[in-house]
């Protein structure tokens, strides 16, 4: 049996926690993406900040006419491309320098099922995920922050197994089932109208009373 492993921290916390500016910039998209922490807002920039660095040390190799440097600048952009952050021909490593932080938040899962339509907020998308609702190519992920591979984005479906796949589940028609929530009312039937009684038509008229009786 080896030494146990104690993995590191996949993430760096800012330098200075009290950055106003910061903060607002970090809660907007936060919302924007319906993550659950700034963890994971972090986790997405280590990732980028991960690319960045490799593409700044290969070129300072590539210039120096290093052939394995060109082989893993070669590797890096191809799995670049692979995830869909950059176009599949033609990307260089200055095109990884130009990435930010909202070119990989836009490749997790749960932001992919949002812009599908599988969701109609990202929230309910991270929802939708967590439960177990959500499959790609039939496996069923349970990982929002899950970096979708370009290949894998046109087979992100409901999981059959789950309840939402049904078209006429009530949480994919919310107008079908507030109709059937609440009835249409019925029509009023119209009251009899009420027989106005003249007070006068059951008294005689005086032409009556006065006119002689004719035997």
């Amino acid at each position: 049996m080896g030494d146990p492993k104690f993995p590191r921290r996949a993430y760096d916390t800012p330098s200075h926690p009290w950055r106003g500016e910061r903060i607002k910039a970090e809660t907007e998209i936060c919302k924007q993406y319906g993550l659950k922490s700034k963890t994971e807002l972090w986790k997405a920039q280590a990732y980028l900040r991960n690319l960045r660095t490799q593409s700044k040390n290969l070129q300072a190799r590539v210039r120096l006419d290093d052939a394995q440097a060109q082989l893993e600048a070669d590797l890096l952009l191809a799995k670049c491309a692979r995830l869909g952050i950059l176009p599949a021909d033609g990307s260089t490593l200055d095109d990884v320098l130009g990435l930010n932080q909202e070119s990989i938040l836009g490749r997790r899962l749960q932001t992919v099922v949002y812009m599908k339509g599988l969701a109609t907020t990202a929230k309910q998308a991270r929802q939708f995920i967590v439960h177990g609702h959500i499959s790609i190519n039939g496996r069923k992920v349970t990982v929002p922050g899950y970096m979708v591979r370009r290949n894998e984005e046109d087979f992100i479906t409901y999981n059959p197994q789950s309840p939402i796949a049904d078209e006429m589940h009530p949480i994919r028609n919310p107008q079908t089932s507030e109709n059937e929530a609440a009835p249409e009312p019925k029509p009023e039937e119209p009251k009899p109208a009420e027989e106005s009684v003249d007070a006068d038509a059951s008294a005689p008229s005086e032409d009556v009373i006065d006119k002689p009786v004719e035997e």
